[in-house]
């Protein structure tokens, strides 16, 4: 819980997590917004969440079963690229659209049959773009068993995995992150009260 702590203040000080009124890009309205995209600019705190990444899969599945790191660009892949050197484990990665030049391929990185895999993302909202890549993974016989993100905005990502075998695990989910701060003073009721309201709708 420590980490969660300490991850949730360094997200709040350094404006990574904004509390206020935000369009999301589903177009959906939301009283916060994260952008894990600018943790690699702290690198002191990235390598942190990367280790502790590293050693939940550890506990989790350990790491001999699995043969790749997978992500989804552009905010996942830098984490899992980080991630696939601490562990010196392969990594590939899925395309949004397969590209319309070369070999048209959807999936980039050495991939063969029967493959299993780990999913690697940094934020989870309905987990829309994890469900499209790994079904572009399993129609080139890929299997996904277990996802990773960092951080659970908790509004059916975790379902919508389920509903394709897949299960979901999270460094951190935004309830987590907003109770620390509120035990810290660091944000009010009304804050914490929008983000819960939020996730239960």
């Amino acid at each position: 819980m420590e980490f969660v702590k300490e991850f949730a203040t360094f997200l709040h000080q350094k404006g990574i997590i904004k509390f206020g009124d935000f369009t999301l890009a589903s177009g959906k309205h939301s009283s916060y917004y994260v952008d894990l995209r600018l943790v690699p600019s702290y690198p002191i705190e990235f390598r942190k969440m990367v280790k502790y990444l590293e050693n939940q899969i550890v506990e989790d599945i350990g790491l001999d079963n699995f043969d790749s790191i997978v992500s989804v660009p552009t905010g996942g892949l830098v984490i899992a690229s980080a991630l696939a050197i601490e562990t010196v484990k392969p990594l590939i990665y899925v395309r949004s659209k397969p590209k319309d030049y070369g070999t048209s391929k959807s999936v980039e990185g050495k991939i063969h049959d029967n493959m299993k895999v780990v999913m690697i993302d940094d934020v989870a909202t309905t987990g829309g773009s994890v469900v499209n890549a790994i079904k572009s993974l399993k129609e080139v016989n890929i299997s996904v068993k277990d996802a990773y993100v960092i951080v659970n905005r908790m509004e059916g990502a975790d379902e919508a995995l389920l509903e394709l075998g897949v299960k979901m695990h999270s460094i951190l989910n935004i309830l987590q992150i907003t109770e620390a701060l509120y035990e810290q003073n660091l944000i009010d009721q009304e804050i914490l009260e929008k983000v819960k309201k939020q996730i239960n709708k």
